[in-house]
C-alpha cells in the first residue's frame, strides 16, 4: 500500500510538493494512508450513543471488510468489556461500559501485530434532561394514526431519491404518492383541533423495496429516515413541533422482520441473524400456537420462525446479538428523537422471551414510557395473555411485559354491530357489552388501544356506507369506553375504502394534501358540506374528551342492553358521564330507576354533542340510531 501511495505521489510530484521536501511527502503519505484504512469502516451502529444511561454498556457494531482481524482498545479510561467476533470477519462488536463518564469522544485503537492500523473516533452525546422520566401516552390521550405517504406531500423535492429504487408516482393507486414528515409539520394545528394528543405514523425508516415501498414495513436501514420521507433531523423536529404543542409522537416499530433489501442482507453478521429454511417457508399466522398446550413444535416453529411475505426476512431474536441490536436501535431512536411511544408491530410473531426482554429493557430505561403491541387475536383471553403481568400468562410463567394491547376484540365488534338491528342474544349492542364483560381478563383495561379501524382493515365507513348516525354511535363509543382511542386518519371527514379492493383503497390520499388538489380538506373553506359535517362532530367530540378525566381513567359501569339500547358510565368521585346508544330503529323511552346505583342523587344531564339538558329522573327520549353522551348534573 505504501509503494502504491509513493508511486501515486512521485506521478502528481511537481503539482504537489518538491521531491527536496521529506516532511511534506512524508505527511502527505500518512493522510492518504488514513483514509485507505479507516475506508475499512463502512458502517458503525449505533452511530452515535448516550452518556448517563441507566443501562451502562452499550454494544457497538463495526462492519467493514476483515474489521474483525483487528484488535480493539481505547485510549480513553472507558473500559471495552467485551468483542464478539462471528463467523462472518466482515463484523466486529465491541461493547464498552458507560458508567460514571460524561459526554465525550471515544478513540478506537484498531491494531494488528500490536501496531495501530489506525482509529476511529465515536462520540457520547449528552442526554436531554430528565429523559428518562418521560411520560408515554395513556388513556388521557386521543392517538391520531396517519399513513405519510398519503398525507400530505409538504416537501415535493423529495418525492423520489437517488439512494432509494422506487420513484414516485400518484397515478399508481400502490406507488409512493410523496407524503412526508414535512406535510405532517405543516398540518399539525389541522390535527390538534380534532381533538387528538398525539400521533401514530406507520414506520418512517427507509424501505428500499422495487414496488409498494410506501407502506415502510420492509425496513432497509433502521438508523435511517428514509429520504423520500425527510431526513432524521427532520423526524427530531417534527417530535419538537408536537411537543410545543403539548402533543406526542408514537414511532411505530417492527421487532420480527426487516426488508429484503435490508443492508445486511446482502452480508449477513451471522448466518442465524434471520430465519432460514432450504425453501421459502411463511409464517402459519397461528400465534395461538404459541401458549397452546397441545400445539405441535412444528406449527408453533413455523409460526414464530416463517417469513411474513417473502419480502421480508424474519429476524431470531433468539440470537443475543439480533436481540441487542434491536433493545439498542429503539433506545437510540427514543433518545435521539425525543418520542413518546412505541406502537409494535406483528408483536406476538416474535420470539417470546426475545420480545419481553426487548420489552423490559426499554420500560427499565424509561418507566413511565408506554408501548402499544400489536396482538391480532379475536379471544380476549389470547389477547390478555400478552399484556404485562397477566395472570393467563403466569399459568405458563411468562410475562411479556407489554404495557399496552391493541383491542381487537371491540374492532371486531365495532365491524357489524350497528349493522344489527335485531339486539337479541348475541347480536347487536350486547356483542360490545360482551366484549367488556370479559375485562376482568386483563391486568389493566384502562392501557387498552380502542379503535374502529386502521391502515390494515375495512374503513369504518367503508362498512357503514357513510351512514353518518352509525359514525356517530361509532366514534362516540370509542371516545367514551375504557382505553385510549385512534382515529385513523381521514375517517373524520367521511373517507372510506374497502380492503377487498387492494389496501391502496384503505389508504388514500388524504384531500388538499397535494398541490392542485381541488379539494382541500385541511380547512373549513376546502371541505365540502359533508366533510364539515363529519369533522365538526369528530372535533367536538374529541376535544370534550381531552377535558373529561371521567372518560380518562374513571370506573366503567355497564347495563345489560334492552332494545337494542346499551347503557354505561364513567365516573370518579366527583364526576360522571352517562352513556346511551340506540342502535334500534325506534326512538326509545329509557326508564332510569334501573340505573339508579350511578345516577344516585343527579337529577340532569347535558349532551355535550347537542347542549341540549335531560331531566334523568324518571326516563330519557333517544331517537333512533343515536347517543347521548350525557354529563350529570
Amino acid at each position: 500500500m505504501i509503494i502504491k501511495m509513493c508511486l501515486f505521489m512521485n506521478k502528481f510530484d511537481s503539482v504537489l510538493i518538491k521531491k527536496t521536501d521529506f516532511l511534506k511527502r512524508i505527511t502527505l503519505l500518512l493522510f492518504f494512508m488514513s483514509l485507505t484504512l479507516t475506508a475499512q469502516i463502512d458502517k458503525i451502529e449505533p452511530p452515535f450513543w448516550f452518556a448517563g444511561m441507566h443501562n451502562p454498556e452499550v454494544q457497538i457494531m463495526f462492519y467493514g471488510k476483515d474489521i474483525a482481524q483487528y484488535q480493539v482498545a481505547t485510549t480513553n479510561s472507558i473500559a471495552i468489556t467485551d468483542i464478539k467476533k462471528t463467523e462472518n470477519p466482515n463484523y466486529l462488536f465491541v461493547t464498552i461500559n458507560t458508567e460514571g463518564t460524561e459526554a465525550t469522544t471515544i478513540d478506537f485503537l484498531f491494531k494488528k501485530d500490536d501496531k495501530v492500523a489506525f482509529t476511529q473516533k465515536y462520540t457520547l452525546k449528552q442526554r436531554r434532561q430528565n429523559s428518562a422520566k418521560r411520560k408515554g401516552f395513556d388513556a388521557s390521550d386521543m392517538i391520531y394514526l396517519i399513513m405519510p405517504d398519503r398525507f400530505a406531500n409538504g416537501n415535493p423535492k423529495n418525492d423520489s431519491s437517488k439512494d432509494t429504487q422506487e420513484k414516485s408516482d400518484r397515478n399508481l393507486p400502490g406507488g409512493r404518492h410523496g407524503g412526508d414528515i414535512e406535510g405532517i409539520i405543516k398540518n399539525l394545528d389541522y390535527i390538534s383541533s380534532l381533538g387528538a394528543t398525539a400521533i401514530w405514523s406507520t414506520p418512517l425508516s427507509e424501505d428500499n423495496d422495487k414496488t409498494f415501498s410506501y407502506h415502510t414495513y420492509a425496513q432497509s436501514d433502521v438508523y435511517k429516515i428514509d429520504p423520500r420521507y425527510g431526513t432524521n433531523d427532520d423526524y427530531k423536529r417534527l417530535a419538537s413541533e408536537l411537543h410545543k404543542k403539548d402533543m406526542k409522537l408514537v414511532m411505530d416499530y417492527v421487532t420480527n422482520h426487516w426488508g429484503i433489501e435490508h443492508w445486511m442482507m446482502k452480508d449477513l453478521p451471522t448466518n442465524d441473524w434471520i430465519h432460514q429454511f432450504e425453501n421459502f417457508t411463511q409464517t402459519n399466522h397461528k400465534r395461538s400456537t404459541i401458549n397452546d398446550i397441545n400445539a405441535s413444535k412444528i406449527d408453533r416453529d413455523i409460526c414464530l420462525d416463517g417469513w411474513f411475505v417473502s419480502t421480508m426476512p424474519d429476524l431470531n431474536q433468539k440470537n443475543p446479538l439480533v436481540l441487542n441490536y434491536l433493545k439498542q436501535n429503539a433506545i437510540w431512536w427514543i433518545e435521539y428523537a425525543d418520542l413518546d411511544g412505541f406502537r409494535v408491530d406483528t408483536y406476538n410473531y416474535s420470539d417470546p422471551e426475545g420480545i419481553a426482554a426487548w420489552t423490559k429493557s426499554i420500560t427499565d430505561e424509561y418507566p413511565n414510557f408506554n408501548i402499544a403491541g400489536e396482538i391480532w387475536m379475536h379471544n380476549q383471553a389470547q389477547m390478555a395473555y400478552w399484556q404485562k403481568d397477566s395472570k393467563i400468562g403466569a399459568i405458563q410463567n411468562y410475562n411479556s411485559n407489554l404495557p399496552t394491547v391493541m383491542d381487537f376484540t371491540l374492532h371486531d365488534a365495532l365491524g357489524t354491530v350497528f349493522n344489527e338491528d335485531d339486539g337479541s342474544w348475541d347480536k347487536g349492542m350486547l356483542r360490545i357489552y360482551d366484549n367488556f364483560s370479559n375485562d376482568f381478563l386483563y391486568p389493566n383495561p384502562n392501557n387498552i388501544l380502542v379503535f374502529a379501524e386502521n391502515h390494515d382493515t375495512n374503513r369504518i365507513n367503508e362498512v357503514y356506507k357513510n351512514d353518518f348516525k352509525k359514525y356517530q354511535m361509532t366514534m362516540a363509543l370509542i371516545a367514551t369506553v375504557r382505553g385510549i382511542p385512534q382515529l385513523y386518519y381521514g375517517s373524520e371527514i367521511g373517507m372510506s375504502g374497502d380492503k377487498d379492493k387492494g389496501d391502496a383503497d384503505i389508504r388514500q390520499d388524504f384531500p388538499g394534501g397535494w398541490l392542485g388538489d381541488q379539494n382541500n380538506a385541511f380547512i373549513k373553506e376546502g371541505r365540502t358540506e359533508l366533510q364539515n359535517k363529519y369533522f365538526d362532530f369528530t372535533s367536538k367530540l374529541f376535544n370534550w374528551r381531552k377535558t373529561n378525566e371521567a372518560v380518562h381513567f374513571g370506573k366503567m359501569t355497564h347495563y345489560i342492553p334492552e332494545n337494542n339500547v346499551y347503557v354505561y358510565f364513567r365516573y370518579t368521585d366527583k364526576k360522571t358521564v352517562m352513556m346511551i346508544i340506540n342502535n334500534s330503529q325506534d326512538r326509545q323511552t329509557i326508564k332510569t330507576d334501573r340505573f339508579q346505583e350511578n345516577i344516585k342523587n343527579y337529577q340532569n344531564g347535558k349532551d355535550i354533542l347537542t347542549d341540549n339538558s335531560f331531566n334523568i329522573a324518571s326516563e330519557i327520549v333517544i331517537d333512533s340510531k343515536s347517543v347521548l353522551i350525557l354529563e350529570l348534573e
